[in-house]
């Protein structure tokens, strides 16, 4: 991959500032502040008189953040062949262009240019140009790390919704039958047993629809125990898959710590080897403390072993 051309360049400053100046940084911390600005002014032009007095002031904000993120997709689009993960694909910009955060980009600008060209509704317009938040995700370490939990754990997520829905179907069918005889205007069908049995099962229980017989109301405690355990089922295993991301990556810089540590002392270029990992990781200053601690504790029990005196190599404990 040459480093000396243009889109090299750029692709850099807008994915990994390697040239030292903070650029790249800079261009970060701009992008970010303007879509907190967007995100604000959205919000803000949603009240009626805030619009009327301030429509003109929206307006340049939305035409400038526009301009700003068209440029950036339009740059993102030309470099992304720069990036190992797309360089040695068939059509890379394509594959490019159908990825999470490339649609995320053009959801952002989209908007204004549908109203360029078909009758909106601006009420639609607002609510979608708010997707721009999730443009926040590219700078927010724990949102990727949040990202790649529901990746890894897509599969036991799936089966814990499935779980759920098939609880919700026999929750309302029981309600159906037990309920609509004496409720036939909120348990009159199995549909409509739905929204207590969601209601239920979340442990939200709003008290619009509730069992008012004597077999409801013991069938309407027993899903809510149940629920109170099945909702917590979601939230029990992203936390768990939190944890374990956290401690592998840990791991990972450990591992750069034992590398870096290999002839006992650590160099300026290995520091900021392991610097540039910590802020890929999303690992703090004091964790890193931590680590470098224990470490350079492990490298020194190392260098109190014994040495063979056959082959020169370190004794172990066993």
């Amino acid at each position: 991959m040459s480093t000396d051309t243009l889109r090299y360049k750029v692709y850099t400053l807008l994915e990994k500032d390697e040239s030292g100046s903070g650029l790249g940084r800079k261009i970060d911390l701009f992008l970010m502040l303007l879509i907190t600005v967007n995100v604000i002014s959205v919000i803000l032009e949603s009240v009626a008189y805030i619009h009327t007095n301030y429509g003109l002031q929206f307006w340049l904000i939305e035409f400038f953040s526009v301009a700003v993120f068209s440029i950036e997709y339009a740059l993102r689009l030309w470099t992304c062949v720069e990036n190992p993960k797309y360089k040695n694909r068939r059509f890379p910009r394509l594959v490019y262009m159908i990825s999470p955060m490339a649609v995320i980009d053009l959801l952002a600008i989209l908007p204004v240019y549908f109203i360029m060209f078909f009758n909106v509704d601006l009420r639609f317009l607002r609510v979608l140009r708010l997707l721009r938040i999730l443009k926040l995700t590219r700078y927010s370490t724990a949102m990727v790390m949040l990202l790649d939990v529901f990746k890894e754990e897509t599969n036991a997520l799936l089966a814990a919704i499935f779980i759920l829905l098939v609880l919700l179907v026999l929750a309302a069918s029981g309600a159906y039958l037990v309920e609509h005889n004496a409720q036939p205007d909120k348990f009159g069908s199995i549909p409509s047993a739905m929204w207590w049995a969601v209601a239920t099962l979340t442990t939200v229980g709003y008290g619009d629809v509730t069992p008012i017989t004597i077999i409801g109301k013991v069938f309407g405690a027993c899903i809510t125990v149940i629920g109170i355990g099945m909702a917590a089922l979601p939230a029990g295993i992203l936390t768990s898959g939190l944890a374990d991301h956290l401690r592998r990556r840990r791991e990972a810089l450990m591992s750069q710590f034992r590398l870096a540590l290999e002839d006992g002392q650590i160099d300026e270029d290995e520091e900021e080897e392991i610097e540039a990992l910590r802020k890929e990781l999303g690992i703090s200053h004091r964790a890193v403390k931590h680590i470098r601690e224990v470490m350079h504790q492990e490298a020194k029990s190392r260098a109190k072993l014994p040495h063979c005196p056959h082959c020169g190599e370190r004794l172990h404990h066993h």
